[in-house]
């Protein structure tokens, strides 16, 4: 870059000059404290030539602030060696001129996804529900009140962006806030009990110490105890984030004393202003595939397909760290000039579809509980969806044969009674010939399901006969005489498969024999 498009700040007032001004300029600022103008006029007294001579000018350390400017000046006064004192100024404070404008440049030496974290609420994208113009954690936010909260939601969902900018907030109240951010994963229970020994020294200052919590589903309902008193008398506000579902897997006692905050996958849209500011950030411009504008021609610059960045957002199934991973892996393997990246490009880059699926998480329960309720529904457009999406994602296809064992007898029952036998075969045939042959057999039984007529009436009688056992008053009703095997002497002398002069006979205990689970 030529030496006429540099430029810098002068530490003290902050002014910006051209990198060939600014050491004279500096100069002046601090020790005469004169105007711009007097800067060219003023000639600096050649050095004594005597070894003994007082230098013209002297550090006096009367203060920590004159021994701080010393610090700060000290290399850039060494002008008769002008290659060391020149390098640290452009090193500590050139910015480069472009457009007119400072802008900051980006580098691929930190993951892209971390330097694109939002800092303040306006930047942050997506989770309207949650953080919307018009919801009470934006208002809360906004002023400046951090409340005990659980931030609960799939990877790349925005959880650890928005700590971040729970991070700015508390920067910018220091007198009030502290944050602290520990992860489950690298700290246990004496990490945490340190914070709160730092955050109760800090309530004697009346600073608020704000604990975040990474991954806090991995602390045991032991450890989690940690948190419950500290929270309980305001000495820390917790904020927790965890992929898991609460419910499940935190302390009911902790939940009861946090607002959980749903964070859901985000949309395509909020993926696309999320990858377009970081192409901002990265200075390469976004074109259309039809017109790009004549940047091709121009080689001093990168541009990528608005279609080529859609199709990334298409792919990374609501993860914003995802995109923005596969987005760097993109310009770091097309980082020619004059080059417009475009979709062929994107998709020889990225070839595999990011899947959220987890066989022990709460995606592996909503899923099945769609199929099998689709099976229910009788939509076979839906059955066969939900199955192919959980064959898709690495599912064990006998769990899935097993469900739709279940469904053959549950939903469909005597209805149909092919639907159980063909369901039983399409186990088998999964056990078998395993995975991916086995695909067919399980989309074949899930049509079929989904297409037979439906009876419950099995399942509902049973669930009927369960309940008037479990809430029988004293002990069960005993096996009627009539009803009873009679294998020996004894057991006939005893009435056992006679029935009793003037009983009428039923197959119910006596008690029960007006008793009907099939209405």
């Amino acid at each position: 870059m030529a030496e006429e498009n540099k430029i810098g700040l002068c530490p003290i007032c902050s002014k910006s000059l051209p990198i060939k001004e600014l050491v004279e300029h500096v100069d002046a600022c601090i020790f005469f404290n004169t105007d711009d103008n007097e800067i060219t006029k003023r000639k600096r007294e050649p050095s004594p030539s005597k070894s003994h001579a007082k230098p013209k000018f002297q550090f006096k350390h009367k203060s920590p602030r004159d021994a701080e400017k010393q610090k700060i000046l000290a290399p850039i006064f060494q002008r008769n060696r002008p290659s060391s004192s020149r390098k640290i100024v452009e090193e500590t404070i050139v910015v480069e001129k472009e457009n007119g404008s400072n802008k900051k440049k980006l580098s691929f030496s930190v993951p892209l996804a971390k330097q694109m974290q939002p800092k303040s609420l306006d930047d942050f994208f997506g989770q309207i529900k949650a953080l919307g113009k018009d919801t009470v954690l934006r208002g809360l936010l906004g002023k400046g009140e951090i409340p005990n909260m659980i931030l609960w939601g799939p990877p790349g969902c925005g959880k650890t962006s928005l700590s971040n900018v729970i991070h700015e907030i508390c920067k910018k109240n220091p007198k009030q806030y502290r944050f602290k951010a520990l992860s489950a994963t690298d700290d246990g229970v004496k990490n945490v009990r340190t914070v709160i020994s730092e955050a109760k020294t800090d309530m004697k200052f009346g600073k608020k110490m704000i604990l975040f919590m990474d991954e806090i589903h991995r602390f045991n309902k032991k450890q989690q105890d940690t948190f419950l008193l500290s929270v309980e008398k305001g000495e820390i506000t917790l904020i927790g984030a965890t992929t898991e579902n609460p419910s499940f897997s935190l302390n009911n006692a902790l939940l009861s004393r946090c607002r959980v905050i749903v964070m859901e996958k985000l949309d395509c849209e909020s993926l696309f202003s999320i990858l377009s500011k970081a192409t901002e950030a990265l200075d390469i411009d976004v074109v259309d595939g039809n017109n790009p504008c004549g940047i091709i021609n121009d080689d001093t610059r990168t541009a990528i397909e608005e279609e080529a960045l859609q199709w990334l957002c298409d792919i990374s199934d609501g993860d914003a760290r995802i995109a923005l991973s596969n987005l760097q892996v993109i310009f770091q393997h097309c980082d020619e000039k004059g080059k417009v990246i475009k979709l062929d490009d994107v998709k020889e880059q990225v070839k595999k579809s990011h899947m959220l699926y987890d066989r022990a998480g709460e995606e592996h329960y909503n899923l099945i509980s769609a199929m099998h309720k689709s099976i229910r529904g009788s939509d076979e457009n839906a059955a066969l969806y939900w199955t192919t999406r959980m064959m898709v994602s690495g599912e064990d296809p006998m769990y899935i044969a097993r469900r739709l064992v279940r469904a053959a007898s549950e939903d469909i029952g005597n209805a149909d009674p092919h639907a159980l036998p063909l369901a039983i075969a399409a186990m088998q045939g999964c056990q078998m010939i395993g995975m991916p042959e086995a695909d067919c057999l399980l989309a074949q039984c899930a049509i079929y399901l989904a297409r037979a007529p439906k009876s419950r009436e099995a399942d509902s009688a049973l669930a009927a006969a369960k309940n008037l056992i479990k809430n029988c008053q004293g002990p069960q009703p005993n096996v009627p005489m009539q009803i009873r095997n009679a294998p020996t002497k004894l057991m006939k002398d005893l009435g056992y498969g006679e029935l009793e002069d003037g009983a009428e006979f039923t197959f119910m205990p006596p008690e029960l024999k007006d008793v009907n689970f099939f209405k």
